[in-house]
């Protein structure tokens, strides 16, 4: 295959995630049982899961040089694991290995009538607590990193190494599922974020998704930009501008400047795209002014035959904004590249099977001009 058909980047850049590994047991059914009833599988698959595992893998196969941290045990779903992951190019040289115990793993119901995935569950024993990783390990996966990606869990060792990373000026990514103990102090060490749909609002109390997203801005103010997952209805991202494009622009209420970018998205499309406002001073109420930039994706709209199984889309998604940022992709590529690595992903079983790798030739629609 030629180079002009591999997703481009100019070195192969290092990232480190912290965070959940696991075994997925998934099994399909044709829809979803109800209490005390007995219901047959149409298909079952185990493979390796976790939000962090699904996310470095994801890096890997864009091209990206991912190194993991996390906790598992000594047992065969803990060895089948870093097996995997190795032999998809991540580095778990950094893995915590339990002699005892038992590596995490979770229960996926995939109902192919609603095409919706039900996950249950179980966290490995014993946790992993910061002790289990030495300064010296520490300093050695963190060696040459660009980027080290965070899922929110195990926050204590979490913080440990935002700290150290804050410290080295090496860029910080949290992926934000739902408030949690700890999350806070993450979130002040945070360069970018990107959450699911609920959080925004949860974790501000904000009245809609646009100002809770300000808010977020100003609650942060490390923060380079904010992105919102919404499934199939797309994602927003707010971008927060540099000082010097903040004089002379115009003032839009926030919530009013998402409006008009959803009114011109073009619904004949099918592919992902992106449309942007200008550099404006977004305002909202009672939370305050951000001089930035708000931007709205949309997502593939795939045939129902071709979609399987929504199992790890948002961890896809996370994994090609790594790339994006590692590659210094503009938001406007970014989002719609993002958005179709995701849907590749849900046209397979499992959070790792359709991820499509670098030598995708379509991919590269979205990083021409770039290198």
């Amino acid at each position: 295959m030629s180079s002009d058909s591999v997703l481009p980047l100019l070195e192969t850049p290092i990232i480190v995630g912290f965070g959940g590994v696991g075994v997925d047991f998934l099994a399909v059914v044709p829809v979803f049982p109800k209490p005390d009833a007995k219901i047959r599988t149409t298909e079952f698959k185990v493979q390796g899961g976790g939000n962090t595992g699904n996310t470095m893998t994801c890096a890997a196969r864009l091209g990206l040089k991912p190194r993991i941290i996390s906790k598992v045990s000594n047992d065969a779903p803990g060895k089948s694991m870093m097996e995997e992951l190795e032999a998809e190019g991540v580095d778990t040289s950094f893995l915590v290995v339990s002699e005892e115990g038992t590596s995490p793993f979770s229960y996926i119901i995939v109902d192919s009538q609603t095409k919706t995935r039900t996950c249950i569950f179980t966290p490995g024993y014993p946790p992993m607590v910061p002790a289990d990783l030495p300064k010296a390990n520490l300093l050695s996966a963190l060696d040459g990193a660009r980027v080290v990606y965070f899922d929110a869990r195990m926050t204590d060792s979490a913080l440990v190494i935002a700290q150290e990373a804050f410290r080295q000026n090496i860029s910080i990514l949290i992926d934000a599922e739902r408030p949690r103990e700890g999350l806070n102090d993450l979130l002040g060490l945070a360069d970018y974020v990107v959450c699911s749909e609920n959080f925004p609002k949860a974790w501000t109390e904000a009245s809609s998704i646009p100002r809770a997203l300000l808010s977020i801005i100003l609650r942060l103010p490390r923060l380079k930009f904010a992105i919102v997952t919404l499934g199939k209805e797309g994602c927003i991202m707010l971008e927060k501008c540099v000082d010097d494009e903040s004089s002379h622009v115009e003032e839009m209420d926030v919530d009013t400047c998402l409006t008009s970018l959803t009114k011109t998205k073009d619904d004949s499309t099918a592919m992902p795209t992106c449309i942007a406002s200008p550099v404006t001073k977004l305002i909202a109420e009672g939370i305050g002014s951000v001089c930035g930039r708000l931007y709205f994706g949309t997502t593939e709209k795939i045939p129902p035959s071709e979609l399987i199984d929504t199992t790890g889309a948002g961890d896809a998604f996370t994994g090609a904004v790594l790339y994006a940022i590692c590659a210094n992709l503009p938001p406007k590529k970014m989002l719609p590249f993002a958005s179709y690595v995701a849907a590749a992903k849900c046209r397979a079983l499992g959070a790792r099977a359709g991820l499509p790798y670098r030598t995708n030739p379509y991919l590269t629609s979205f990083t021409e001009s770039i290198v």
